[in-house]
């Protein structure tokens, strides 16, 4: 690899790395209800965050059910009521990572989107994580406008 070949690379991977994206944010009271972790009757709860700062430079185009739902970015989360049942989250990058969850009425379900390298830009993981550990990313987050 040519020195300005190299040089290039390796400021795109500082700029991955230490950059701040900027997303529509929720507003505080929303954020501080979305955090008492409580579904309304009949519904379920989907929390999805990103609670890392790897890849800050990086916004992340989020769905839910073929509906785009907006942006991620470091240290932020959506929160939506659904209808219990089957529900497709996908998490748009260099790759497009898909989770499908079948939720029940009253349960939170929580998904973790992991930043990872990619080879031209940042890729993604969509994970479900358990109760403790999804909780706990949520409550290190503040909560990202979404489009419904």
């Amino acid at each position: 690899m040519k020195k300005n070949g190299l040089l290039g690379l390796l400021l795109a991977m500082m700029v991955l790395v230490t950059g701040c994206a900027s997303v529509p944010m929720a507003s505080d009271d929303a954020d501080t209800q979305s955090k008492r972790f409580q579904a309304k009757p009949g519904k379920s709860i989907i929390y999805l965050y990103r609670n890392e700062t790897f890849g800050g430079a990086v916004a992340m185009t989020v769905s839910l059910d073929d509906r785009l739902a907006g942006e991620s970015a470091p240290k932020t989360y959506f929160m939506w009521e659904v209808e219990p049942g089957q529900h497709v989250l996908k998490s748009h990058a260099e790759n497009v990572s898909i989770l499908l969850l079948t939720t029940e009425a009253g349960k939170n379900y929580y998904v973790w989107q992991e930043v990872k390298l990619g080879a031209l830009y940042a890729r993604s993981r969509l994970q479900q994580v358990d109760e403790a550990t999804g909780r706990q990313g949520v409550l290190e987050c503040k909560r990202a406008q979404s489009a419904f």
